[in-house]
């Protein structure tokens, strides 16, 4: 029986293309697990729309992976995981629910040296002040200074990730941060680990710290599979499932992911 969990699928979703980051750190940091990934294309962007809704939206996907045998479930949306965290941990039981704010925060408020943290999210992640609040959860004397970047997601699906366009739309969100003394730097959008190598050259060589939280979600499942003695050692299958338009995503996986995928399967949620 515990084989049999050890086998289990982890079930990772998104609004749409962007958390494919987490996928590819979690494929890179547990190489032998077996991945089903739903990507919500025909209903994105959530940060627009209401948190009953995205909750809704949510709630639907988290049961067609529990349908689908999944043995954890990670949340790569931050409007979902500001939005709808608790309702998908209630739906899902004793399987374990991880979500990038809280991993990407642990990740945060790890070293107690940073005082000065910066976010850059959605206008709703940051209009929700989830990471201000999970930050002053751990420690309300730091100081978080936010700043919303609606256009990098559209840069990010176009691949324009370091042209003339794209540093200047940087250079736009990011000047608000100089001589901010932020320490550390939380991308708060799964689309934005893509220009996790030209940030630090906006910011003009200030020593921050660039927190990402695909990378950070990664680990923390790791930590958790490894607790409950439920890695995988033999599986490394991916497999994709999106509401809409799976042509266009396969594309565009392959250019977040670096690989090739063998397909995109569309399925109506219930």
């Amino acid at each position: 029986m515990q084989d049999l969990k050890n086998k289990a699928p982890i079930g990772i979703f998104d609004s749409g293309i962007g958390g494919l980051t987490v996928a590819k750190a979690v494929i890179d940091a547990l190489p032998n697990e077996d991945i089903i990934y739903f990507g919500d294309t025909a209903r994105v962007p959530y940060g627009i729309k209401s948190e009953e809704t995205v909750r809704a939206y949510a709630l639907q996907i988290t049961n067609f992976l529990l349908k689908h045998g999944v043995k954890m479930i990670l949340i790569a949306c931050n409007t979902v995981s500001a939005s709808a965290k608790e309702e998908i941990i209630q739906a899902s039981g004793d399987i374990p629910v991880l979500d990038v704010i809280t991993a990407g925060t642990h990740n945060a408020v790890s070293d107690p040296n940073r005082r000065n943290i910066g976010v850059i999210g959605t206008l709703a992640t940051v209009n929700s002040k989830a990471y201000v609040k999970a930050i002053h959860a751990h420690d309300p004397t730091v100081t978080v200074k936010q700043q919303a970047c609606p256009l990098l997601v559209p840069l990010a699906e176009e691949g324009w990730i370091d042209n003339e366009v794209a540093i200047q739309t940087l250079h736009l969100y990011l000047d608000e941060f100089k001589d901010s003394g932020i320490q550390s730097l939380i991308l708060g959008c799964t689309h934005y680990p893509l220009f996790k190598d030209v940030i630090p050259q906006i910011l003009n060589g200030e020593n921050v710290e660039i927190i990402d939280s695909a990378d950070s979600i990664a680990m923390a499942a790791k930590e958790k599979l490894e607790t409950l003695d439920l890695l995988n050692t033999s599986g490394g299958q991916f497999q994709c499932f999106v509401s809409d338009r799976p042509q266009r995503f396969h594309e565009l996986a392959e250019r977040f992911l670096g690989k090739e995928l063998n397909g995109v399967e569309v399925v109506t949620l219930d």
